[in-house]
């Protein structure tokens, strides 16, 4: 292959061989063989005692004590459900009587959040099922609170299903036109950068619905083609190709115009609210209170450092500013996702004094109390526990960034861990907060997931996947190590590394980088859920060709605070190249590294971070892999980017920073790869920075994925890939 890397080849194929060294199969990593169990589908039930969860062949939803997850009762089974025959089922949503539930079908992914599937109203004590409507798939729908009617989306407009009158169906609204308006659904910026997928609630007293309306009339299409391809064929595309158009907003240009409106069940009012939105600004969420003439609103302006939340009134229309939190450059999207209501008061996280931590409000707005220690990061908040006045959630010690515990603070301020085993925590908890379900794991320990007591008790072991664990002993597996060193520039960055299980420390052994470098992002986390693939089991197979790999964080990532984290703002790529350069440089100083076969990869920000770094001036990369890298930051969307970096009027030099404006420095080897159906990061970024490599006189390899989003997967897809990296690094950094 090195005979042939001064050519430049747009449409390179590899020759595919699987390694023998070790016994690990690539094509069975990426098969998920050695994906470790997780408990999946697990919703508390109302009891505070009790949770639900679907079976793994997805036949049956069964309920099981939190106490000490023996099985309580079967809610549902394909075998006894009645009217409608069901091989298995994709999921399922409660009705907040937990009398119904609505059982998700033939599910149709659309973007990263959102699908459109046929859903069924189930009724628990009689077993029947019933179509929740005639008319086509549905998206989102939701319960109102006394679980007598369903809303829901179709074709970019609300509908109402009313069960007590025979799941009459009716149209809340009628402009919702695709790829022009959008009623209580997300676009598709809306719904990447603010993770959400559904734009509309119910009152407490089921009067009134309220939902965001996006009118995204103004906003760019941007289009892909589609191919005929595999896994799935698209046979409409056989003898001629197709495309798919959507509206993308490119940094710096028009959004959608977005506003909040409430529907009056009974009369069949539609009503405007009166709400002061920012110029160009956004609604990431909205939420009806208990109180039920209480919509929260919550607006960010373009900038987005400025959160303000409104309690509006869904008839009167009238919004009133009760909190207004300004943060320094930008607000992280945990601040949306983490929110939580209560009959007196709300959560909101904040990085105000420069680490995340959490604020408790009266819904009239005025500061209750503040949550969680000084140099604490909270990473997931859980919930409130009226009955004591405590508060609980998952934390990152800045001095420790690659762990997380459960904490719980009770009503006198005093911050009590939970979790006793060190590593990476994360927390179910049961309604009441008296129980939770905990799911743990380390760098060598696949996940563990107990039943504990809010006293942090362990009251029974669900899964320890012992299984893989002895599938896992007979692997030859290298040793997982963490370090940190402090750069040239006095920075001290934290890593992890992988050597083969034959280590020997007097041979020197090429060394391959992964990493991610995103703002806020963590790779190097002591967690099973660390490396490419889990488990670090790529990095595994890596070291089973005779490489070592390393993971380094550096600035920019998360878990040690808004000044480490933000320091990158308006100047993506600068600092975070020089971490993975002088990384590079570190490790060339052990005496067990070959300093002139280092490489590096990653995929999208991380694929970005692996053509800046091999573009930052030093040589010390031999080779690199990038996968689906964004390439110009004005080629990405408005929220994400302008987050980070604003708009390229307000930042050209920022902007000016990208790997295309680096091409001629490009040194070492360099696989591109990227899907050419990749609605998040285009294809367009490789095909741009490909032609900038090309003017430069560069030699690079490029390899499209027909039909492929984002992620890369399908049929043999994933594995392909995989080898190709593989077969890349063996290449050009073995001697």
């Amino acid at each position: 292959m090195r005979k042939i890397t001064s050519i430049l080849l747009c449409g390179f194929a590899f020759f595919m061989t699987q390694m023998q060294a070790g016994n690990l199969s690539l094509k069975d990593i990426c098969n998920g063989q050695y994906a470790a169990i997780r408990i999946q589908g697990v919703k508390p039930l109302n009891d505070g005692e009790s949770y639900s969860q679907l079976s793994a062949d997805r036949k049956q939803i069964i309920s099981y004590s939190f106490k000490n997850g023996a099985q309580k009762s079967i809610l549902f089974d394909v075998s006894t459900a009645r009217n409608v025959t069901l091989e298995n089922i994709d999921g399922y949503i409660m009705s907040p009587d937990e009398k119904k539930m609505l059982i998700r079908t033939n599910t149709r992914p659309i973007y990263r959040h959102s699908y459109a599937a046929v859903y069924y109203i189930y009724d628990i004590n009689n077993r029947t099922l019933e179509p929740l409507s005639d008319n086509g798939p549905q998206q989102s729908p939701k319960f109102s609170n006394d679980g007598n009617m369903v809303a829901f989306v179709r074709d970019n407009n609300l509908f109402l299903v009313k069960l007590l009158f025979n799941n009459s169906e009716s149209q809340i609204t009628e402009d919702g036109v695709f790829n022009k308006v959008i009623n209580g659904i997300p676009d598709w910026v809306n719904e990447e950068e603010f993770a959400t997928d559904c734009s509309f609630e119910f009152n407490a007293d089921n009067t009134m619905l309220a939902w965001i309306r996006y009118d995204e009339s103004k906003v760019s299409l941007f289009s892909f083609p589609w191919y005929q391809g595999s896994h799935p064929a698209k046979e409409e595309y056989a003898e001629y190709p197709g495309r798919y158009e959507y509206k993308y907003p490119m940094a710096g240009t028009t959004n959608a115009t977005v506003s909040v409106h409430t529907f009056d069940i009974k009369t069949r009012v539609i009503r405007d609210m009166k709400l002061p939105l920012p110029e160009e600004g956004y609604i990431p969420r909205i939420k009806f209170t208990d109180d039920p003439n209480k919509l929260a609103i919550f607006t960010i302006n373009r900038h987005q450092d400025c959160l303000e939340i409104f309690m509006g009134d869904p008839r009167s229309t009238v919004c009133k500013k009760v909190v207004r939190d300004n943060v320094d450059k930008y607000i992280s999207e945990k601040v949306y996702t983490n929110l939580k209501f209560y009959p007196d008061r709300f959560v909101l996280m904040s990085e105000r004094d420069g680490y995340n931590h959490l604020y408790v409000y009266s819904l009239n707005g005025s500061l209750i109390d503040k949550i969680a220690q000084d140099k604490m990061v909270v990473n997931d908040f859980y919930g409130y526990a009226s009955a004591d006045g405590s508060y609980y959630y998952s934390a990152t010690m800045v001095d420790d960034p690659s762990r997380t515990a459960i904490y719980r603070t009770d009503k006198k301020g005093k911050t009590t861990k939970l979790s006793d085993k060190v590593g990476q925590n994360s927390a179910i908890f049961s309604k009441g907060m008296k129980y939770y379900m905990n799911v743990y794991s380390n760098i060598n320990t696949p996940f563990i997931t107990t039943l504990c007591n809010n006293k942090g008790k362990t009251l029974k072991v669900l899964e320890d996947n012992a299984a893989l664990n002895q599938k896992l002993a007979s692997a030859q597996l290298g040793t997982r190590e963490f370090f940190s060193f402090t750069t040239g520039e006095g920075i001290k960055l934290y890593g992890y590394m992988v050597k083969p299980h034959d280590f020997n420390p007097q041979k020197k052994y090429p060394v391959i980088l992964f990493q991610y470098s995103g703002p806020g992002a963590q790779q190097v986390i002591d967690s099973w859920n660390a490396g490419n693939m889990g488990g670090t089991m790529y990095e595994q197979y890596l070291a089973q060709q005779g490489f070592i790999t390393v993971c380094v964080d550096g600035r920019g990532t998360g878990g040690r605070g808004a000044e480490f984290e933000k320091c990158t703002y308006l100047n993506l790529g600068d600092l975070e190249s020089k971490d993975q350069v002088e990384t590079a440089i570190y490790l060339s100083q052990q005496p067990y590294v070959d300093s002139k076969h280092i490489g590096i990869w990653g995929w999208s920000y991380g694929g970005f971070n692996t053509l800046m770094s091999m573009s930052e001036g030093r040589p010390v990369f031999a080779a690199g892999v990038a996968v689906a890298p964004p390439t110009c930051w004005r080629y990405y969307d408005t929220v994400y980017t302008e987050r980070f970096m604003r708009t390229p009027k307000e930042n050209p030099t920022g902007y000016a920073l990208s790997p295309i404006s680096r091409a001629d420095k490009l040194h070492g080897s360099l696989l591109i790869c990227h899907g050419t159906a990749d609605d998040n990061v285009h294809f367009r970024n490789s095909m741009e920075y490909a032609e900038a490599l090309v003017q430069a006189n560069k030699p690079f390899m490029m390899l499209p994925y027909n039909n492929r989003n984002h992620s890369i997967y399908g049929g043999n897809t994933r594995n392909h890939l995989f080898t190709a990296i593989t077969n890349f690094f063996i290449d050009h950094l073995m001697e």
